[in-house]
């Protein structure tokens, strides 16, 4: 296999685990739709995207993988946190009146703060890339796993920052707090459906 093959499965594979409506993928629409903050939580995402998979490439995977207790504080505390995030996204689309597409006062730590929440106290962010896609990589060898990871992480950024910025060409529908309230509903739903099924996970 050449490094070109394994970078585009890393690459691939990952963009398949990421393409989807998820916390973390949510947050980021939302961000963009109200133009607040979309190249800070863009490059967060994606570097801390990067970090896990190198961590994942590295072995880290196959040891997290092995650990009862830390799947179990992990799987834990990101139901409780999405729980927590898809209460407020029902409380806001209960008060459509007071959302605004140009963003709040919030201001850039809290935008920050919540967006390595969405990344790290999501379970499901460390199995797509920690476990799975660190466990994969032990099927190439030397520079093919170093292709693998690369082309993963690649993926990442090319995810992010396209939903970043492409999302905004959405923003002409979202004039009316009708469609900010439908979006909040839809995030809440997403956020509940993930965190009843990490809390079923552990019965």
């Amino acid at each position: 296999m050449s490094l070109l093959s394994a970078g585009l499965n890393g690459f691939l594979l990952s963009a398949g685990l990421i393409i989807a409506l998820g916390a973390q993928n949510a947050f980021v629409l939302r961000q963009s739709l109200k133009g607040e903050f979309v190249f800070a939580v863009c490059l967060i995402c994606s570097i801390s995207d990067a970090l896990l998979i190198t961590a994942g490439v590295a072995g880290l995977g196959t040891l997290v993988r092995q650990s009862p207790t830390a799947l179990l504080v992990v799987t834990g505390g990101g139901a409780l946190f999405l729980f927590v995030y898809g209460l407020l996204a029902f409380r806001r689309a209960m008060r459509p009146a007071v959302m605004k597409a140009e963003g709040d006062a919030r201001g850039l730590g809290a935008a920050i703060a919540t967006c390595l929440a969405f990344t790290f106290l999501n379970p499901h962010v460390y199995l797509d890339t920690v476990l799975l896609l660190g466990s994969l990589s032990g099927r190439y060898p030397g520079e093919l796993r170093l292709a693998y990871g690369i082309g993963a992480v690649l993926a990442s950024f090319t995810w992010f920052f396209a939903l970043g910025y492409g999302a905004r060409l959405l923003a002409p529908f979202f004039t009316k707090p009708r469609a900010w309230q439908v979006l909040d509903f839809g995030i809440g739903i997403v956020m509940w459906m993930i965190a009843a099924g990490l809390a079923m996970s552990l019965v």
